[in-house]
Parts: C-alpha cells; sequence; structure tokens
C-alpha cells in the first residue's frame, strides 16, 4: 500500500509531504529513502515501492520542500538536471538531515523498531550525515557527493555504515575518494564496495544506470539491512 503522508518537522516552521510505502503485513523493519538532486521522482517511489514489497515501510520525504515542493526532474533532460543542480546550490543539509531525523521518527511510531537510511548521490551524502548525526539503526550511501569534506564527523558513526563508491564519479575525484578510504578503514562499523563505474550507474532508470552493477550493489544493500535490521 502506497500514499503520501505529512511529517511535522522538529524546528516548528511547517511539514514536508513524505511518499511512504507500507508492506502487506507487520513491517520488518523501517526504511528511510534519500532522494537524489531530482527529487522523489518515479525511479525513488519505485525504490520505496520495492522496499515495502521486501517486507519493510518505507518512506521517501521531500527534501526539497523548502525551496520548492513537489520537484520530480530526469536527469536525462539537460534542463531539468540543471535544475537539479540549482536546487543543490541552495540546499541546507543541515536542516534536511533533522527533516530525516524526523522521517526515522515517524517509521518509528508506526511500529518500527529498527530503521535504516539509504540515499543516493546528494542522498548519498545526507545518508553520511544521518550516520553521524541521527538514531539510524544501519546507513547505506550510494555515491555520495563531498564525503571528503564531512569526514571531522566521522568518529561519531556509532551504528553500521555501509558505502557504495563509484571509482569513475566526475563528481568525485580519485583523491577525495582516497581521503574516504584511508579516514574510514580502521572503523569496523564501516563497509566499503567500489564499483569501476561512473556517477549514478544503481540510479533506477535512465542512460547512467549500470544494470549488472546496480544489481550487485543493492543485492549487497538488501543482504546489509537484513543483518543489520534484523
Amino acid at each position: 500500500m502506497n500514499s503520501y503522508c505529512d511529517i511535522a518537522v522538529s524546528d516548528g516552521s511547517g511539514s514536508m509531504k513524505a511518499y511512504l510505502a507500507m508492506p502487506a503485513g507487520k513491517p520488518k523493519a523501517g526504511i528511510v529513502m534519500i532522494q537524489e538532486i531530482l527529487g522523489v521522482n518515479k525511479d525513488i517511489r519505485a525504490m520505496t515501492d520495492a522496499w515495502a514489497a521486501s517486507g519493510y515501510a518505507a518512506i521517501a520525504p521531500d527534501l526539497f520542500w523548502r525551496l520548492k515542493p513537489g520537484v520530480e526532474l530526469d536527469a536525462d533532460i539537460p534542463d531539468e538536471f540543471q535544475e537539479g543542480l540549482n536546487l543543490m546550490q541552495k540546499f541546507n543539509a543541515d536542516k534536511s538531515v533533522e527533516d530525516l531525523a524526523a522521517s526515522i521518527a515517524t517509521l518509528r511510531s508506526r511500529g518500527c523498531a529498527k530503521v535504516g537510511v539509504v540515499g543516493y548521490c546528494l542522498g548519498g551524502r545526507l545518508a553520511f550525515l544521518c550516520a553521524t548525526r541521527t538514531d539510524s539503526d544501519a546507513t547505506v550511501g550510494y555515491y555520495g557527493v563531498g564525503l571528503d569534506n564531512l569526514l571531522g564527523e566521522r568518529q561519531n558513526i556509532g551504528k553500521p555504515l555501509l558505502l557504495h563508491i563509484a571509482t569513475r564519479d566526475k563528481f568525485s575525484p580519485p583523491e577525495a575518494q582516497a581521503k574516504v578510504r584511508a579516514a574510514l578503514k580502521d572503523n569496523p562499523l564501516v563497509t566499503i564496495y567500489e564499483y569501476d563505474a561512473d556517477h549514478a550507474f544503481a540510479r533506477g532508470s535512465g542512460s547512467a544506470r549500470v544494470p549488472a552493477l546496480a544489481q550487485q550493489a543493492d543485492a549487497r544493500t538488501q543482504a546489509f539491512f537484513g543483518d543489520k535490521l534484523a
């Protein structure tokens, strides 16, 4: 069952809409899906539905709501991709982490004792911040942008974190990736997988998707959540 719900944000500034997908029976855990710069588009909704079909309660909050509610963009349409980049430049990551914490709390209020977070691109960056700033029980980031600038928070990682890194990521140069690997290599809570691919290889559809690698990464994510959220 899928629907939309409203989540009151913690700073009292209003509420944001979120796409919610619930399993047929009692959820085995919760999953917060974090959007790319493209908003809660058809790919994010399909991924949210897929988690529900696997027995999880899944929610995808509209994190651009303070700038432009209801954004749905296609990366293969240049003007729409540029709009996403423009929104990211105006985006308040700190407020969005608070919004994600509220999304985690929403799933807990719906009967999920454990809640995981998974994000892509911009969402991969926010996933890292969820691992350091929220009570997420397990967190996954796909090709997060700018993680090398967040490493000062690494000591706050207290729950399992899985990172999928695209070694040919045009938004994350090799030296940035090397900093991330070096800073996190001794943390037993962190698992890193690398893929010979460019950014967005695991996007739900479109020209950037690399099906074989996307399926490999997604299988690892499913196994990770199956273990850590049990």
